[in-house]
């Protein structure tokens, strides 16, 4: 029994299509030759029938640029690719694959030092004017983390 990608090997060869074998090798190969920061505004979308690499970019204005690094891009390509590598490069704006976000670590808030005895005192003072003692007793835990915070950010 052949082999169902065999077929359709030839069938896109027959079609002019054959450009569509190398593009799985091109993107594998696209960050490591245009670096990361190209790689997140500019993806290969397809080979044309007259093998030149069709690239999608996030604007015209990335289009524009590639279109000068050309040159330089293809002949890294071929590089890296030998004989799979596309014939010439045409940029246009056009649908990116979106950018996989790596996990970000959670963030542990800043480390404050406990307030001093003079912080003690300066919230409670300021704190002394309210008279509801639950909302006296929030101003004043405020007041001394605001102060004790104040004090560890100028150590900076």
């Amino acid at each position: 029994m052949e082999r169902l990608g065999d077929e359709v090997s030839r069938a896109l060869g027959r079609a002019g299509g054959g450009g569509a074998q190398a593009l799985p090798e091109i993107v594998r190969a696209w960050p490591g030759v245009v670096g990361e920061a190209i790689a997140r505004q500019a993806w290969p979308l397809r080979v044309g029938r007259d093998g030149a690499l069709h690239v999608a970019t996030s604007s015209s204005t990335w289009a524009f640029e590639l279109d000068r690094l050309a040159p330089e891009i293809l002949a890294r390509l071929q590089a890296a690719l030998g004989e799979g590598a596309p014939s010439g490069l045409r940029f246009r704006p056009g649908p990116l694959p979106e950018q996989a976000s790596a996990p970000r670590p959670p963030q542990t808030p800043p480390q404050v030092a406990p307030p001093t005895s003079e912080e003690l005192a300066a919230a409670e003072e300021l704190a002394s004017a309210i008279e509801d003692p639950e909302l006296r007793a929030l101003v004043s835990r405020a007041a001394r983390a605001s102060l004790a915070k104040a004090r560890s950010d100028q150590r900076i």
